[in-house]
């Protein structure tokens, strides 16, 4: 792949299809794709912001709307008709599916699942292989008709392997321990563990391993 000037870097093996704006400064790796149509998305246009890097094997859906400085993993798929801000990284292996928010830099670790109508604030961050579900009735006649996403507020955080129930709120700086299955909202601020989780602790009472006043988290 080579670069000149402001151009887009698109290595020859990758396929950028109709509809697709692609932003100064990007870069998309061998066998990625960008602009896949879909039933619910066959003419939208995918716009995208400056400086964003699409690394090998990643699909991205026609109709996503995506700010600058989009960083994927290898094999990251992105539905149709996302809204994504800027600086957002999402991992390798991670799916996000349609009609998806993720708010300026939002974190998505590798192996992460987020379906459709889920939201993410600014700053949310998702660590491996978190699994977000929102089908309160999955896989019976009416499913789609109860479907429900998640909403993970500014900055809270989703410790590895958790998972969090249709329709569950976390608030504004909370914490989900790692594996911990979310079944009702956790307050801001607060850390939730377990299965289902439970509050543990306040976030402003964790402290680094060894003792000392500094906060992890001094600003929630």
């Amino acid at each position: 792949m080579t670069r000149q000037m402001n151009a887009p870097t698109i290595s020859p093996l990758a396929q950028i299809l109709a509809g697709v704006s692609l932003g100064p400064g990007s870069i998309v790796e061998a066998f990625a794709i960008i602009g896949v149509p879909s039933a619910a998305a066959s003419d939208a246009p995918t716009v995208i912001g400056p400086k964003c890097q699409f690394r090998s094997h990643t699909i991205v859906y026609a109709g996503n709307r995506i700010g600058a400085n989009l960083a994927t993993g290898h094999f990251a798929m992105l539905r149709e008709l996302n809204e994504i801000g800027n600086d957002v990284s999402i991992g390798t292996h991670s799916t996000i599916e349609h009609h998806v928010v993720l708010r300026d830099r939002v974190r998505i670790h590798s192996h992460a699942f987020v379906p459709e109508f889920s939201i993410l604030e600014e700053g949310a961050w998702i660590g491996p292989s978190v699994c977000i579900t929102n089908a309160k009735l999955p896989s019976s006649p009416r499913a789609k008709d109860f479907l429900q996403g998640v909403h993970i507020e500014p900055f809270a955080r989703i410790g590895a392997n958790s998972t969090l129930l249709p329709g569950v709120r976390i608030g504004r700086g909370a914490i989900v321990g790692a594996g911990s299955v979310v079944t009702s909202d956790v307050p801001a601020g607060q850390v939730f563990v377990g299965n289902p989780a439970r509050p543990l602790k306040a976030v402003a009472d964790l402290r680094y391993p060894g003792g000392g006043d500094a906060l992890p988290y001094p600003n929630g």
